[in-house]
């Protein structure tokens, strides 16, 4: 495997994680904002990882295997994390991470069947809305006359709706192949 720096950065964003959770529970004034800085040095990396991989003809299978669950375990933490603090309906979470995990198996079992789903347009916007999401949710202060969790958790239901929508485009483009007759 190459130790690439897409695939350093990819590691950073897992190991950032039980950083989160440290952070989270820590009984001090400012670990929300600690949690949204850590947590948006996070969601960089997920930018910065795929851009370089590419633009630098770097990818990887190992690239291609955990950069995917790197965004995921990043998301699903985060949201219980919020679950339990009672700042995120358990519903909300439930949409999102159940959506991850079905087009996860969906992309999985493609792949079995020599077929490669794409990232769509789509899901880069839906992961978008939900890291904006959950930095707002995370900071729970008022900035600027804003209150980051109202407007975290609107930005979180539409980042749901997109979460349907684009499991739903995935599906409808895997559909011939679900409904095939076993070989």
């Amino acid at each position: 495997m190459l130790w690439t720096i897409s695939n350093q950065l990819t590691v950073a964003r897992v190991v950032l994680i039980p950083v989160i959770v440290v952070l989270f529970y820590l009984p001090w004034q400012w670990n929300g904002i600690a949690c949204a800085i850590v947590f948006i040095l996070a969601a960089i990396t997920d930018w910065l990882d795929g851009y370089l991989a590419r633009t630098r003809g770097e990818t990887t299978p190992f690239g291609r295997f955990l950069d995917p669950v790197a965004d995921k375990l990043l998301v699903a933490i985060v949201l219980l994390l919020l679950v339990g603090a009672h700042v995120v309906p358990a519903l909300l979470a439930a949409i999102i991470i159940g959506r991850e995990i079905t087009i996860s198996a969906l992309r999985e079992w493609l792949a079995e069947r020599a077929t490669v789903v794409h990232v769509s347009l789509l899901g880069k916007a839906k992961t978008t809305m939900q890291m904006i999401a959950i930095t707002a949710l995370l900071l729970e202060h008022n900035m600027m006359g804003i209150d980051t969790h109202e407007a975290g958790l609107v930005l979180l239901w539409a980042a749901a709706a997109l979460t349907l929508w684009s499991g739903y485009e995935y599906i409808k483009e895997a559909w011939q192949e679900l409904m095939a007759p076993e070989e």
